[in-house]
């Protein structure tokens, strides 16, 4: 019943301009027939739950029956969240205050929430640092993030009734990261998506994103950055993408080889977020924004509805999706 429920919801909000631009696409790029591309396109979404946006990004066009079962789609993904993450639960990641309260021992800098604190104590907190990240609570896909450089000249208490105004509230250390992930790109902090699963206290490591700025000082994909996967030793394994499906083996700014680039510290990120899990267990399927700093890895958030990332068929040898490897610790229905 959920599963009918899900599609039918999802027949009754869904973009048909997109989808019909997507069988387009599609059918353009495998010289296939339209209708049969677009037929196709609504099978896989009964059957597999799969939208037109998994249909393009994890390339079903190039994967027979059992090759699309293996895929972890927008609709199981859901169903996942929905049987293992208590809403109940959701703000101690939704709120970025509440977030920063319960798991501050593994973010690892300061930081300020301006509705709590004073000009004076906001002028304090700035001493000793050379830049600050400010972020709105409410915002998305890195609206309203800004960095400031501070420095003698830095009127403190002015800076303070600015980022009230403009809502900027949540202020946080900049974080200085590690030099080969500098090496990558500089101008934004580059972030690991580690995606944890907490069941009878036993925590396991699912899988690794690697998230990449690029021409901005945030690395999300709505914002012009991109993405790519890591092996379980932290080794990128394919190229990046970004949201226009451009692909990358290069970085196309720094000339850094993406393919083949070893992330510092990635077993040191592993055991911070399999302790973090541990916090909020009634949140079993969290996926971890994690930096690399020059001296240890650092949360940044933690996301109680993780997307769905896996490697593209046309990057595998095998094509074969994630899900195998969720159900090996999640009962997880698909018929």
């Amino acid at each position: 019943m959920a599963k009918v429920m899900y599609l039918v919801k999802r027949i009754k909000n869904m973009n048909y301009t997109k989808m019909f631009e997507v069988a387009k696409k599609v059918s353009q790029k495998t010289n296939q027939n339209y209708m049969k591309v677009l037929m196709d396109i609504i099978g896989c979404g009964l059957k597999y739950q799969a939208g037109y946006h998994d249909y393009l990004e994890f390339e079903f066009y190039l994967l027979n029956k059992e090759e699309r079962k293996t895929y972890l789609t927008r609709g199981i993904n859901n169903a996942i969240i929905k049987k293992y993450n208590n809403k109940d639960s959701f703000y101690k990641f939704d709120d970025k205050i509440e977030f920063n309260k319960k798991f501050s021992p593994y973010l690892g800098r300061d930081w300020v929430y301006l509705r709590e604190i004073k000009g004076d104590e906001f002028v304090s907190f700035l001493k000793k640092k050379k830049a600050i990240i400010v972020k709105p609570v409410d915002g998305e896909g890195g609206v309203g993030i800004e960095k400031i450089n501070i420095n003698s000249k830095t009127d403190g208490k002015k800076l303070y009734r600015q980022l009230r105004k403009s809502n900027q509230v949540l202020v946080e250390e900049f974080i200085a990261q590690h030099p080969d992930m500098n090496g990558l790109y500089k101008n934004a902090v580059n972030t690991l998506r580690l995606f944890t699963f907490i069941k009878d206290g036993k925590v396991t490591y699912l899988q690794g994103i690697l998230k990449i700025g690029n021409g901005g000082v945030v690395d999300n994909f709505s914002s012009g950055g991109m993405y790519t996967f890591v092996n379980q030793n932290g080794k990128v394994i394919a190229p990046a993408i970004d949201k226009d499906d451009n692909v990358y083996e290069k970085h196309p700014k720094t000339k850094t080889d993406i393919v083949g680039f070893q992330v510092p510290m990635f077993k040191e990120a592993i055991k911070l977020v399999k302790e973090a899990a541990k916090e909020v267990p009634e949140i079993g399927y969290v996926g971890w924004d994690v930096a690399i700093g020059k001296e240890k890895p650092m949360i940044i958030e933690g996301n109680c509805f993780p997307g769905v990332f896996q490697l593209r068929p046309s990057f595998s040898k095998d094509k074969q999706g994630i899900l195998p490897k969720y159900q090996k610790v999640m009962d997880i229905k698909t018929k």
